[in-house]
């Protein structure tokens, strides 16, 4: 029986110089497909642009392109060489939301200041250096929904992916004239002073919970056997810090693939979450999508090869089929180490992208009714 897995990494223009040229790009896919992965999600929206032509953005800002990339589309690149070597395409839309870092809206809030979240000071939101666009206004979410269906349209992809700021929105934001109305005319009384207020917290993340089903419902309406994946933090600090109710997202069916950002750089602390995702958040219909996220270098940290293996073997003993690495140039690191020992041992045997179907639940997953049927007989036997 030919294995199914999810082994993704996510591709940058950030720390990486992966996406400079058509040949470093194609050198990539190999060295990915040859490691053992089967998934590539290649960045196409940060820091305020696009990494593909985008009519989008040319009739909103006049900026087709990343200038460092103008003439070319990287994006349709990716997809050329991941094609050649069989794997699968899922472009990342990594500012989400954001509008920029620490440039106080950069030139998105430049043009359109009437897009700008509000903290409860009336100022532009912003969190960890990230100032944000107002993901609850309904012309800033028609602009993002824009974005994603002409990527679905005009490029052979294999779906589309959002992250932590996508959708989501900082819990200090949502107090902008036309949100707090809104809330008003709901509740006949302003929004409370206290951002994590829980009614609050709630109401606001609902509302992007609305959007996410209507980009699914969009997407789908393009080609029903397209991915809408999503990295979102975990939950419920997601929840409670950037109103991403992710619970309700697999409940209502509204995400295909979740991989939520484990980002822990000691192997305890990744399988402490792992336990607590499997045991309380999600079920036999919903673990099939969970593929998680796992910090494989970031700035001057890279995972040990101990912790890679041990998280792999982790997921696998959850019943989790499958991880996405941040980011490729990780596998490079130390003379390839990790890639030699992905190819090596977890990734020897290669493995199947899951199709719709094995997402959805419709194929059980054996290991976890072994085991509740275990527990059924040893509760009957202690009976009689």
């Amino acid at each position: 029986m030919s294995l199914i897995e999810t082994r993704g990494v996510w591709l940058t223009n950030t720390d990486s110089k992966v996406l400079k040229s058509q040949q470093r790009i194609a050198e990539a896919m190999n060295f990915v497909a040859e490691t053992g992965f089967n998934v590539v999600f290649p960045v196409v929206w940060n820091k305020g642009v696009t990494l593909y032509p985008s009519q989008t953005m040319q009739q909103t800002f006049g900026v087709e392109i990343d200038p460092s990339f103008f003439g070319r589309d990287p994006l349709a690149e990716v997809i050329v060489e991941a094609r050649r070597v069989g794997l699968k395409v899922i472009p990342w839309f990594e500012y989400g939301f954001a509008s920029s870092y620490n440039l106080n809206g950069g030139m998105l809030l430049q043009t359109k200041p009437e897009w700008a979240a509000r903290d409860r000071n009336g100022k532009l939101l912003k969190k960890n250096g990230f100032e944000w666009m107002n993901a609850l206004d309904t012309q800033v979410q028609e602009f993002l929904l824009n974005l994603v269906l002409e990527v679905v349209k005009n490029y052979d992809v294999d779906g589309i992916q959002g992250d932590d700021r996508f959708p989501a929105l900082p819990c200090e934001g949502g107090y902008d004239e036309g949100t707090m109305a809104l809330y008003r005319q709901q509740f006949n009384q302003n929004p409370p002073q206290n951002p994590q207020d829980r009614q609050w917290l709630q109401w606001r993340a609902d509302i992007l919970t609305e959007f996410l089903a209507r980009l699914y419902q969009e997407v789908k309406k393009v080609n029903p056997n397209l991915i809408v994946s999503i990295s979102p933090n975990i939950y419920d600090w997601g929840f409670k810090e950037y109103l991403q109710d992710s619970v309700t997202w697999l409940n209502r069916g509204i995400v295909d693939m979740i991989h939520p950002q484990i980002y822990r750089r000691d192997f305890l602390s990744y399988k402490c979450i792992v336990n607590k995702l499997v045991n309380e958040q999600f079920t036999d219909a919903t673990i099939p999508k969970l593929a998680p996220g796992i910090l494989m270098k970031l700035g001057s940290y890279c995972i040990t090869p101990e912790y890679l293996i041990k998280a792999i073997e982790c997921n696998r003993k959850c019943g989790i089929r499958g991880e996405v690495f941040f980011f490729y140039e990780g596998l490079r690191e130390n003379d390839y180490a990790l890639a030699k020992l992905l190819r090596s041992s977890p990734y020897a045997q290669s493995a199947s992208f899951p199709t719709l179907s094995d997402l959805s639940g419709s194929k059980v997953n054996s290991r976890r009714t072994a085991s509740i049927w275990q527990k059924l007989l040893r509760f009957f036997r202690n009976l009689f």
